[in-house]
């Protein structure tokens, strides 16, 4: 058996950590059985779905490198599919029209509530051996029913959940189309994921309740049934379900938040799903090592302590050039071009260490492109008349000396012992005058990477009367 699976959001809004953790399981296991990974954009609510949050699932998808096989299919470009295949039930009689109107179903619904029953369509319109229905009314377009069974229980044995069962005698004879001819949630599913030879479907816990419907209508029709796998939700930092506070934004937030796509996969790998004791693996790790036996049956918790940790740490293994061009794009949206400035990768290479995220990588590296004005209590507390008299010494060997770090560090220890001022007492005053802050990665590295030209210049500037 080929495996194939498939992801199937709703695009009535963004991609958001939930469904992104959804794709990420569907996709892994794809990709470790050697199988399809299939895209559909499940549309029919054409009230609220909308292009734009179409894009912005695809976008989703895209900045984290989940690539689908096939697709994305639309399911409102398969309507005559369903119609189709609405068409053959109705033949078999394994659907039927149901003429009940809305005020029949309301007087209906009143009646069980008044008796404490559960809500259910009565089957008045379900055809069966010796029941005669009444003549159709001219007045009331009808609905498409599906023949559940009535007897007898419907069971699967959940790849997550473990065994569930649902007595068929609680399911009524849902509708599969409604009074206008669309086709319902679960009719459509049931046929994509039948047309599209789903062998694996992996999903939110919140579709438990569908899957005894989707499975009888499965086997209406003669279909295989695939293995079910329902992920439990996931909560937020606090223990509640999650929200827009805490994980519940689009995926491209995190993109516009300064994280790595690498940070935020490996994140969600381990949102519900473990392998021993690994907390840091690739993608690569982690296709290989992707099972359905080790997700978690309880609730995950959204932890973005955790997921900053992980961001820091694949900042400091990523390739400089690519945290140069995450940078310079950063820099370029507040308006800060980095042309005939020092190099870019040499810069965030000082700043990846010290950083949490790209946004943060971003802010550190400005200084070395737009000349800082230190504050007036900055300059009053760190660029003392003692101070400047260092700094003016130290211009002037930085004219003459070697631009290596090595020499500049010597520079700044020769110029502070001649000045009689400890160390930090010019090296402080000198990070101000160049950066406009008192800290910073090693100094010998900051005046290497930033230039003599530029050094100088700076100097010069607080300097100035």
């Amino acid at each position: 058996m080929t495996v194939r699976t498939r992801f199937a959001p709703s695009p009535t809004g963004f991609l958001h950590i939930g469904g992104a953790r959804t794709a990420l399981f569907a996709w892994a296991y794809a990709r470790r059985h050697g199988g399809t990974f299939i895209l559909r954009i499940e549309d029919t609510d054409v009230a609220r779905s909308t292009p734009e949050a179409v894009q912005a699932i695809i976008d989703g998808m895209q900045w984290l490198g989940l690539a689908h096989d096939e697709g994305p299919f639309y399911q409102m470009q398969r309507m005559d599919r369903y119609k189709q295949v609405i068409a053959e039930m109705l033949a078999a009689g394994s659907a039927y029209h149901c003429y009940t109107s809305k005020e029949e179903l309301d007087a209906l619904r009143a009646e069980q509530e008044a008796r404490k029953e559960k809500p259910r369509y009565d089957g008045r319109w379900r055809p069966e051996a010796g029941k005669t229905l009444p003549s159709a009314p001219a007045d009331v377009p009808p609905v498409v029913r599906f023949r559940n069974p009535q007897g007898g229980v419907v069971a699967w044995d959940d790849q997550v959940k473990g065994r569930i069962e649902f007595a068929n005698g609680e399911l009524d004879d849902f509708i599969i189309a409604r009074a206008d001819g669309t086709p319902t949630y679960n009719f459509c599913v049931v046929v994509d994921d039948r047309d599209m030879g789903i062998t694996h479907v992996i999903r939110g816990d919140d579709h438990v309740n569908n899957t005894p419907r989707q499975i009888n209508l499965l086997q209406a029709l003669g279909a295989p049934i695939p293995a079910y796998a329902h992920l439990s939700m996931i909560l937020g930092d606090d223990g509640q379900k999650l929200s827009k506070r805490h994980g519940a934004v689009s995926v491209m937030q995190y993109e516009e938040d300064g994280y790595l796509a690498e940070a935020v996969l490996n994140y969600l790998a381990r949102l519900g799903w473990s392998h021993g004791d690994e907390e840091v693996f690739s993608m690569e790790q982690f296709v290989q090592w992707f099972d359905l036996d080790h997700i978690t049956a309880s609730a995950a918790q959204f932890n973005t302590e955790k997921l900053n940790w992980l961001n820091a740490h694949y900042l400091k293994l990523a390739d400089p050039l690519r945290l140069a061009a995450e940078a310079t794009h950063r820099l370029a949206v507040q308006g800060v071009a980095v042309g005939g400035g020092p190099d870019v990768a040499r810069v965030v290479a000082l700043y990846r260490d010290r950083v949490g995220n790209l946004n943060e990588l971003a802010d550190a590296v400005h200084p070395f492109f737009v000349a800082p004005k230190p504050s007036d209590e900055m300059r009053a507390q760190h660029l003392t008349e003692a101070a400047l008299k260092g700094l003016a010494a130290l211009r002037e060997r930085f004219l003459a000396c070697a631009w290596q770090a090595s020499e500049l560090g010597q520079a700044v220890k020769h110029t502070a012992t001649e000045s009689g001022l400890k160390m930090p007492q010019l090296a402080i005053p000198l990070r101000v005058a160049l950066l406009g802050m008192p800290q910073s990665p090693a100094i010998d590295a900051v005046l290497e990477v930033m230039g003599r030209e530029r050094v100088v210049a700076r100097l010069a500037a607080v300097l100035l009367p």
